[in-house]
Order: structure tokens, then sequence, then C-alpha cells
């Protein structure tokens, strides 16, 4: 049986998974390993829109972060979160 912690996890990580930009930086995330000067001069933004996205996104545990000396490097936290988003674009293209 799932508990009442689990649900409200599971709710935060749709609710951070609700957002096309956000969605964007994990598929960005899943060519490969980014740092957030690299994913703000991909998406064309300025580096703290990234890093507010990175900090929910890994609130939500749906992305890792390593050192590399004074930068960080963001990266799929595994390959559960790929496939949840690959399956939910698969069902949005879907015929009916």
């Amino acid at each position: 049986m799932v508990d009442r912690h689990q649900l409200e996890e599971t709710a935060a990580m749709f609710k951070a998974l609700a957002d096309p930009a956000r969605l964007r930086t994990l598929i960005l995330l899943a060519e490969q390993e980014r740092n957030v000067g690299e994913l703000a001069e991909i998406e064309g933004v300025q580096i703290g829109t990234v890093s507010a996205r990175l900090k929910l996104l890994l609130q939500a545990r749906l992305v890792a972060r390593r050192r590399e000396g004074k930068a960080a490097i963001y990266s799929i936290a595994d390959a559960h979160v790929l496939q949840l988003v690959e399956n939910a674009i698969a069902h949005i293209c879907e015929e009916h």
C-alpha cells in the first residue's frame, strides 16, 4: 500500500514536471550532463532562470548534481525519470 508521504512526493514530482521549460531541461540532460551555463546558452535564457528550474527539479529528485571544480554538473537522476518523460510524450502522441 502506498502511504500518504509517498503520494505527496509523487504529486510534487508531477508538479515539477508540469512545466514545458523544465521538461525541455530534462530532455537536454538526457542527451548529456551539462552545467547551468550550458543549459542557459542552449535555452537562450538567464542563468538565474535555469538555476531556479534545476533547483525545483533537484528537490523533486528528477536531476542529480555533482561538483567538478567550482562548477555544478547536472544529469538525469536515474533511468526512471527518462522513462517517465518518454512515456508521457508517447502517450500524448498516440492517436485516439
